[in-house]
């Protein structure tokens, strides 16, 4: 291999990592702003009729979070890889590299103690379905879980007796029953009966299970996630990989810059004139100034090379 080879492989890896990296960290920037966005959306018009405190539900704020989370820690890591600031870049990793095992130690919880975890769930789907009819988006997110995975409540249909209007000891029509997303569709398609779980809480299992779905929503949602292992792998890798692979970037970037640091000769900086900046040659560096020449943008002082190869030459006359 030649010199200029030599010269130009170090470089060429650098601007490679360089563009990944930020083209990594802008990317996810731009996703974390806009989930942000929704997300402030979202909580101001949750304020407006605001009964529910519970972070699992509120959807507004668990995408605030998300937003802020998402948009902050790619920031840094776009700007770190920008400007080759190697102190933003080790934060960024070293974040992300937290906010990945907290997630993976979640994973193992929740395998862990699943009961513990489903009795956590349950506490808190009570809650909202203490306050279904007041929280709209807490209804709808109920509403559309009961429906496609065939459920009804948290962990079984009664948890409806929580609700004031569903209460057996209330007098409306809703009274001892259960909302129609509960409801088994026999034909599909079929003009939706509202009143289908009528007095349904007052009676067993074994009576409505072709009325209603008597099994509870945390059951069944598990039990889908276990019987779909492909397409629970697949959700699992699509959230943890591209943090795999934003350590792995940032982590080499990081390494490559500290090469470069120590390859480089050690500037005094006390040595050199003072310089004007304005009149100084920026071509090449780029809209950020970031780019690096081969042989800097700022030139050094090399008196004292010149003074030393004199002394050099003198002594061998």
């Amino acid at each position: 291999m030649t010199k200029e080879s030599e010269g130009k492989d170090p470089f060429l890896y650098y601007y490679c990592m360089k563009f990944a990296l930020s083209t990594y960290s802008t990317l996810f920037s731009i996703i974390g702003l806009v989930i942000l966005c929704i997300g402030v959306y979202a909580e101001v018009e949750r304020q407006k009729h605001r009964t529910l405190e519970g972070i699992f539900l509120a959807p507004a704020v668990v995408l605030l979070l998300l937003g802020i989370t998402m948009f902050a820690v790619s920031f840094i890591g776009m700007v770190g890889s920008l400007r080759d600031n190697r102190t933003l870049l080790k934060m960024f990793f070293w974040v992300l590299l937290v906010i990945f095992i907290t997630e993976v130690l979640l994973i193992f919880i929740e395998i862990i103690f699943e009961n513990k975890m489903n009795a956590v769930f349950h506490s808190n789907i009570q809650e909202g379905i203490r306050h279904y009819y007041d929280d709209l988006d807490f209804k709808n997110i109920l509403d559309f879980v009961q429906e496609k995975f065939s459920c009804c409540g948290g962990d079984e249909y009664k948890d409806w007796n929580v609700n004031q209007y569903h209460s057996c000891n209330g007098s409306g029509p809703l009274a001892c029953g259960v909302p129609y997303t509960c409801c088994i569709k026999k034909v599909p398609g079929e003009v939706i009966n509202t009143l289908c779980g009528f007095k349904t809480l007052e009676k067993e299992r074994l009576q409505l299970v072709d009325v209603i779905h008597v099994r509870g929503c945390i059951h069944a949602v598990g039990l889908w996630f276990k019987d779909n292992f492909e397409v629970t792998f697949g959700i699992v890798c699509s959230l943890l990989l591209p943090q795999v692979l934003g350590l792995v970037m940032a982590w080499l970037y990081w390494r490559k810059l500290d090469d470069l640091y120590f390859r480089s000769d050690t500037v005094d900086f006390k040595t050199l004139e003072v310089i004007d900046f304005k009149a100084l040659d920026f071509t090449g560096a780029g809209w950020c100034l970031c780019f690096p020449r081969e042989g800097g943008y700022i030139p050094v002082n090399d008196t004292d090379d010149e003074d030393d190869e004199e002394a050099v030459s003198q002594s061998k006359v």
